[in-house]
């Protein structure tokens, strides 16, 4: 795959067009996102959260700070012009972190989230010249984890607190909620 030389040139894989959002992009990447994890829509894919946290997974402000800030990237995936997938790229010293994740719900399962997976890491890799992938899993997470795993991630062991009380992110439907840091190399 080429990656783009100017970070908002777009870019095609095969039927699929990668490029960095706008603030024009801001509802439907919150749709999409919102789709994915939370409420009846999420559980026509498999990576809903819905049974562990209610409430947003992001807004508007959210998606937004990702897209305008600085050394961060919001890549948007089409598929005939239709918004099929986004992900962040952050740039954090000698790693990029990845999230904010989201495939369209019908699309899971298809390889969809392992092409843009494997363009996310070829785009921070090129882009950043960074050597590790870094990202934040919930660990009651097991079967996203396992996904993930068999794509070249391992867990860390560090661990962080979910931010109970802070309903930005979600509202939780139980008390052991903690996020596990996964790496893979690149390169």
């Amino acid at each position: 795959m080429d990656v783009p030389s100017h970070p908002t040139a777009p870019h095609r894989t095969g039927a699929l067009v990668y490029r960095d959002a706008t603030a024009a992009d801001t509802d439907a990447l919150v749709a999409l996102i919102e789709s994915a994890y939370r409420g009846d829509s999420s559980r026509t894919g498999w990576t809903t959260e819905a049974d562990i946290l209610e409430g947003q997974r992001t807004d508007a402000q959210g998606v937004l700070d990702v897209i305008e800030s600085p050394g961060s990237r919001l890549l948007v995936v089409e598929r005939d012009g239709a918004l099929v997938a986004c992900c962040q790229l952050e740039h954090r010293e000698d790693a990029a972190y990845f999230g904010m994740f989201a495939v369209v719900p019908g699309s899971q399962g298809s390889g969809l989230g392992r092409q843009v997976l494997a363009a996310a890491e070829r785009i921070a890799g090129e882009t950043w010249d960074v050597r590790e992938m870094h990202m934040t899993v919930i660990t009651v997470r097991e079967e996203l984890i396992a996904w993930y795993e068999r794509r070249g991630y391992r867990r860390t062991g560090k661990l962080h607190p979910f931010p109970y009380g802070d309903e930005r992110f979600g509202i939780p439907r139980r008390a052991d909620l903690e996020f596990e840091l996964l790496v893979k190399p690149l390169g």
